[in-house]
């Protein structure tokens, strides 16, 4: 074997080398891209049933809601601040409409207090109907969804719908809860009555989790 031959089989093998190397490289790359796909679930990289299970889960929040509700009489819109530490520990404040500004409802040791010194409270509840209702509140939903038979949820290409029915003799309401399949936060609440049509609709500004 002559020197050209030598050199020519010697490059031969660095090139096999090199190709084999850059070949076990991109390998790695596309196994390593994979795993962490597969097992690296924050943000939107959850399940649907992951946030699902993070909104069940949640103890104790701060939110800011704008609430529509429907009636065969009128129809009235607020804007409520919301917080929730515990089912004993519970308040909501009126922001809008300013005629009853500043209404609080506030639940303490099992005991509910009314608060507004400037407004005939018990006017107040008769002409705003759900206000002082907890069908209004976030803790209220996931409770009855995590004891009723009949809540289930559903999904599409953007959102996660949470649905609860409940049927009382011959009343059937309808709950459902809309998540943002992207970032698992909270958009709006639907209450549906008996007749199928939204009754309550709220949309949720913000929700702090507190930890």
């Amino acid at each position: 074997m002559n020197r050209f031959e030598n050199k020519k089989i010697i490059k031969g093998s660095k090139k096999l080398y090199i190709s084999i190397f850059t070949l076990t490289i991109i390998l790695f790359v596309i196994f390593f891209a994979f795993f962490m796909v597969k097992n690296f679930k924050t943000g939107n990289n959850k399940s649907s049933q992951d946030m699902v299970n993070d909104i069940l889960n949640i103890k104790s929040y701060n939110t800011t809601i704008e609430v529509e509700v429907k009636s065969n009489k009128n129809q009235n819109k607020y804007i409520i601040e919301q917080s929730y530490k515990s089912e004993n520990e519970n308040s909501q404040e009126v922001i809008e409409p300013s005629n009853i500004s500043g209404v609080k409802i506030i639940k303490e040791n099992g005991v509910l207090k009314l608060e507004n010194s400037k407004l005939n409270l018990i006017s107040v509840f008769e002409n705003y109907s759900y206000l002082s209702e907890n069908d209004l509140d976030l803790s209220s939903f996931i409770n009855d969804y995590k004891s009723n038979k009949n809540s289930n949820y559903t999904e599409n290409d953007d959102k996660i719908i949470m649905k609860i029915e409940n049927i009382n003799s011959n009343n059937k309401t309808i709950k459902k809860l809309y998540i943002n399949k992207k970032n698992g936060k909270i958009e709006k609440m639907e209450i549906e009555d008996t007749n199928k049509k939204i009754a309550v609709y709220i949309l949720y500004r913000e929700v702090n989790v507190n930890s």
